[in-house]
Parts: structure tokens; sequence; C-alpha cells
């Protein structure tokens, strides 16, 4: 039985136009932006965790169709699908889950996207793992698989690690756009909630070459003074 049909028509049964062309803006979906084509129905992120829930346990075949889709809710589910059937697997089912994600990663193609994803899928899987593949990832030219790399490595900061977090950030740090200069921030802002020397000579030492999206990000949480002098 194809359960797509009903995941599909439990979503539109949240769905808003008011709250659609709202996100369309928000995600910037006009022409020669990044989120150009995209395609919402206005279903809040309560809502869609709601239907992934109840459909926790679809097959990758039709998780497949469903992260194929042009609709952002439809993918952001099937996401959320494969992130709960991941935590919940042996070994063998999250390297089959993971396999899947990379094969897969170009359908991962909005902020809320990767950061709903990357870290409970890919950053999990790798905190065992050689992780080369982030680093190929920040290599990369699609804005995406960029966010990606830094962003899973948030379970490595869950986990006590920030050694691959400081190096993907100095690696992006000259990338242009504002997406990675927002997640790069936000990445260093976690490694200071658990090791503030670490964040601080990280600071130290590339301050004046950080972004200034990036710098605000990474220190939103400093005591004003502070912050005050890091952006001098």
């Amino acid at each position: 039985m194809n359960r797509i049909v009903h995941v599909k028509k439990d979503l539109r049964s949240f769905a808003n136009s008011r709250k659609a062309e709202v996100l369309k803006s928000f995600f910037k979906t006009g022409k020669g932006h990044y989120g150009e084509g995209d395609i919402f129905l206005g279903v809040t992120v309560p809502q869609t965790r709601e239907v992934a829930r109840a459909y926790a346990d679809l097959p990758l075949r039709q998780i497949r169709a469903l992260l194929s889709s042009k609709v952002h809710e439809e993918r952001y589910c099937a996401l959320m699908i494969l992130a709960r059937q991941f935590y919940a697997g042996d070994r063998k089912t999250q390297k089959i889950i993971f396999d899947f994600y990379m094969q897969h990663i170009r359908q991962v193609n909005s902020w809320d996207l990767v950061d709903a994803s990357a870290a409970s899928i890919a950053g999990r899987y790798l905190l065992e793992r050689p992780r080369k593949i982030l680093y190929m990832l920040a290599r990369s030219e699609n804005l995406w698989e960029r966010r990606i790399a830094i962003v899973a490595t948030y379970a490595f900061i869950q986990n006590g690690e920030y050694a691959d977090t400081v190096k993907i950030a100095k690696m992006l740090m000259p990338d242009t756009h504002d997406l990675i200069h927002k997640a790069v921030g936000w990445m260093l802002r976690e490694v200071g909630k658990r090791s503030p020397q670490t964040e601080k000579d990280f600071l130290k030492k590339f301050r004046t070459k950080m972004p200034r999206t990036m710098l605000r990000y990474a220190i939103e949480r400093f005591p004003e003074k502070e912050r005050k002098s890091y952006l001098k």
C-alpha cells in the first residue's frame, strides 16, 4: 500500500494559504534567490512533526518519493521520518539511513531541512567513524552541502568534541553566503556554551578575518561589554 497519498493528505489538512505566502517570502522563493520555485502549503513545524510521528515506519522507497517532492513541507516530513528511524534503529539500520541520506543529499535543499537532519542523521552516524565526508562537503559548490558540513558537527559538540567544528569553521570563513556565515557562527556559539575557551581561542585568532554576521552569531550570548569589544 502506498501510504504517501495519506501523508500528503494529512499535511494538506493543515494547509494555510496565508502562512504559505509568509513562508514563501521568508524562505526567499523569488526568482534568483536561494529558494527559487519552492512550494509551501503553510504547515507549521509542529504540525509537520505530528504527521511524521504518525508515519514513522514509512518504508524508504516511499520516503524517497516524498523527499523528491517539490513541496517544502513534504520534504521536511520525509527528513523527520528519516531522523526518527535513524534514532530508533540499530547500527545496520543507521548505516542504511545514512547512505540513503547521502544519496539524496541534493533534496536537502533549504536551511531548515539541513538544520533538521544534518546533525541528527549525518552527525550522529559519524560520531564513531571517520569524518572525511564532511570536509568534502565543506568544499562543495553547493550551498546546502556546505551548510550540512558545519551543522552536522553539532552532534560532535553535544558529545564534547570541538576539533571538527573549529576546522570546518576555518574552512568556511571565506564563504560568501550569509546562510553559511550564520551556521558557522551558530556552531561556534554552541561550542562556546560548553567550552568557552575553545571559542575564545578561535575568535582571538580569526575575529578580524571573520564575516561580520558570523562573528555576531558567534558572540550572541556574550556579555554586552565583551560583545562590543569583539565588534570594534
